[in-house]
């Protein structure tokens, strides 16, 4: 075991190392890297692990570990989003794999560090890109329509009052750090100091999700894992927010072969399609010892399931992520 320890505390560790199955040298897909708490778990079991993320942090931090040197590594990363796997791993020579892993959205280390931009408890500029490159937070709330910046908290974190809080970033520009924008927010909501939630957190996570592309990214990754995934191999996603969970939910709803309910009285038409995924899991959440020791589990979701033998639905193709704007 590596002496290089995970300064976070993965969520729902042993539940996404029990769904995942790990054998020595089984080949599995770490498809968000972050901190490598599930990296570590999956090469100490005897795995070997690509892992991705397109934060250069992350990936700097991963060349450190022992197992990416080696011939051939039992570490290989990969400077790239998620939704790329395919591609990527089709480049290493790799045509299958016996398990992927995701957990989705920022990862502690991003929300850790103020010049990152993804947090209002300290200030920092107003950032929020996980790869680092592209338009950041600023440029959007900056530049983007009023009507475009309600539809965003509206869409990404159900902002009730998104119209109002996009008024009022538009009249207060140009905003440069996350404090200038949590006030901003807390002003046109009225929030008053020792409310039981800041109600902030909404809309910075909406323009984090947009700024990203998360939800057009995770879509992209769940259909690559059907890809990718060998006959029997697993399939493990932990979520943090309902937006997702609600994804990977219809995902493996639809993936499974099973069709929406029809009327008792009339015949199901046609042939009930084929199931790219069984032995699909209810939603699992952290036991109350986890969470005594990492309060981040409270709102984690893990789902998993075993892929079939069928061939893959499509074949894949780039990523469906979009442009922030």
């Amino acid at each position: 075991m590596s002496t290089l320890q995970s300064p976070h505390i993965p969520v729902l560790l042993d539940e996404v190392i029990a769904a995942l199955a790990p054998t020595p040298g089984a080949v599995i897909v770490d498809a968000t890297f972050g901190a490598g708490g599930y990296t570590r778990a999956l090469l100490d079991a005897g795995a070997t692990v690509h892992a991705f993320d397109r934060d250069p942090d992350a990936i700097a931090a991963g060349r450190l570990w022992p197992e990416t040197q080696g011939t051939p590594p039992r570490l290989i990363l990969h400077p790239r989003r998620f939704s790329e796997m395919v591609a990527a791993l089709a480049e290493a020579g790799v045509a299958s794999v016996d398990g992927v892993v995701m957990d989705i959205g920022v990862s502690s280390m991003q929300l850790d560090q103020p010049e990152r931009g993804f947090a209002f408890s300290s200030d920092g500029p107003l950032d929020m890109r996980m790869g680092q490159d592209g338009p950041s937070a600023a440029d959007f709330v900056n530049t983007a329509a009023e009507g475009d910046i309600a539809d965003v908290l509206f869409r990404y974190a159900e902002e009730r009052q998104s119209r109002r809080v996009a008024r009022a970033i538009v009249a207060a520009r140009p905003l440069a750090t996350t404090g200038e924008l949590a006030r901003v927010v807390r002003r046109a909501l009225g929030y008053h100091a020792g409310a039981p939630k800041d109600p902030a957190t909404r809309s910075f996570q909406a323009i984090r999700i947009h700024v990203n592309a998360e939800l057009e990214e995770l879509e992209a990754a769940l259909d690559a894992a059907e890809v990718l995934l060998a006959p029997g191999g697993r399939l493990a996603v932990v979520c943090f927010h309902s937006l997702e969970d609600r994804i990977v939910k219809q995902f493996l709803k639809a993936a499974s072969g099973a069709v929406a309910a029809t009327s008792r009285h009339v015949p199901m038409a046609g042939v009930a399609p084929a199931a790219m995924f069984d032995a699909i899991s209810k939603a699992i959440r952290a036991g109350e010892a986890e969470l005594s020791r990492n309060p981040r589990a409270r709102s984690a979701t893990l789902r998993h399931a075993t892929r079939t033998a069928f061939p893959a639905r499509h074949s894949h193709s780039p990523s469906r992520q979009r442009t922030p704007a």
